[in-house]
């Protein structure tokens, strides 16, 4: 009988060690059972654009899905509100440990919310700011826009290249350059005509630069660094050559040659990965180069005939060579030499201060 009464009575303490064992790993591990680590990212539209915001969430969402990450979103978030350092904050609170800030202006926007969470992993896009926990992460989109000036600068008659661009920064400018040395370096002749809109995505903006640059100016092919493809739909309407940026438009005529795009999946796959390895943070920025395939010209119009796909392909094998865009002699369009024979321009100037055009870019106000 005092067995019976003794067994019970051990029974019923290892039912209540069992219970605080459960409980503490529910405290520890969260309610769900699950211990999958939370990715942030925010984005200035909605998950459901066809442009740049969708393109990000969709790329952050397979990265997440193949690496076993839950994926947390801040959607319509736009620049200079207030609202990103608050999404940053939200984010937090709902238990992200790495956060992406997906829009220019971010990291600029949140530098002292970040240095008050130092166990959060912070990436920024094309940033000029850096902290201990925070990466910037680009592609050397300059790369593909040198191989589109190629096309450009094979296709146009007018010799009179068209660019509508958001706003004069670092990046846009690194662009303009890259797609002015391409064309130039087809046909010397030729000039970049561009056209500032002021803002990442307005249609009605977006429209009026394209028509002025195509009626005012004559220019025969245009391209843009816009979210959108408002440029390229306008051009297709007008009956001249276009090249897409970001992502592959649909819908168009053969005018529509090619576009310089971004592969994402890829891109935030290498640097969610490098966070679930525990390797965040670890180097100042990434910027990844043509040969990884995150930047790359999407198919070609069969209005790009052979001749052209042959210097691309050169141009190509020279960058893998070594052979940057920015090295060698280039004037800037006052005629001031910015590098010389043998020379390289930085990955600090081209991120951070590249503040000029080159030779053979025109600023229409």
């Amino acid at each position: 009988m005092k067995n019976s009464k003794l067994r019970q009575h051990l029974l019923l303490v290892l039912a209540a060690i069992v219970l605080v064992l459960i409980i503490i790993i529910i405290l520890t591990i969260g309610s769900d059972g699950s211990s999958v680590p939370k990715v942030g990212v925010i984005i200035t539209g909605s998950i459901g654009d066809d442009g740049w915001n969708g393109m990000h969430y969709q790329g952050v969402s397979y990265a997440c899905e193949a690496l076993g990450a839950e994926l947390l979103v801040k959607e319509n978030v736009p620049e200079g509100t207030g609202r990103c350092e608050e999404a940053v904050c939200e984010l937090i609170d709902e238990g992200a440990e790495m956060i992406i800030l997906s829009s220019y202006a971010y990291p600029s926007e949140v530098q002292k919310t970040v240095q008050k969470y130092p166990e959060i992993a912070f990436y920024g896009i094309s940033a000029e700011h850096y902290a201990e926990n925070m990466t910037s992460y680009f592609g050397r989109m300059y790369q593909a826009r040198y191989l589109a000036g190629i096309v450009a600068g094979m296709k146009t008659e007018s010799n009179l290249v068209g660019y509508v661009a958001a706003m004069p920064n670092a990046e846009v400018n690194r662009g303009i350059n890259a797609f002015a040395l391409g064309v130039r370096s087809v046909n010397p002749d030729a000039t970049v005509g561009v056209i500032w809109t002021g803002t990442w995505e307005d249609a009605e903006k977006e429209a009026v630069a394209a028509k002025t640059l195509i009626e005012k100016h004559a220019a025969d092919v245009i391209t843009y660094h816009q979210n959108q493809s408002y440029v390229a739909q306008v051009a297709d309407e007008a009956g001249v050559y276009s090249i897409g940026y970001n992502a592959e438009a649909e819908g168009l005529s053969d005018r529509y040659l090619t576009a310089a795009v971004w592969d994402w999946n890829e891109l935030y796959y290498q640097i969610v990965r490098e966070f679930l390895q525990g390797k965040a943070n670890s180097v100042k920025r990434h910027w990844f180069g043509i040969d990884t395939g995150v930047v790359k010209l999407a198919e070609y119009s069969p209005l790009v005939d052979e001749s052209i796909i042959e210097r691309i392909k050169n141009a190509k094998q020279d960058m893998s060579a070594g052979k940057d865009v920015f090295s060698g002699v280039i004037y800037d369009n006052n005629g001031e030499i910015r590098c010389n024979e043998e020379e390289l321009i930085s990955d600090e100037i081209l991120l951070e201060k590249l503040d000029w055009y080159v030779d053979g870019v025109v600023i229409y106000e």
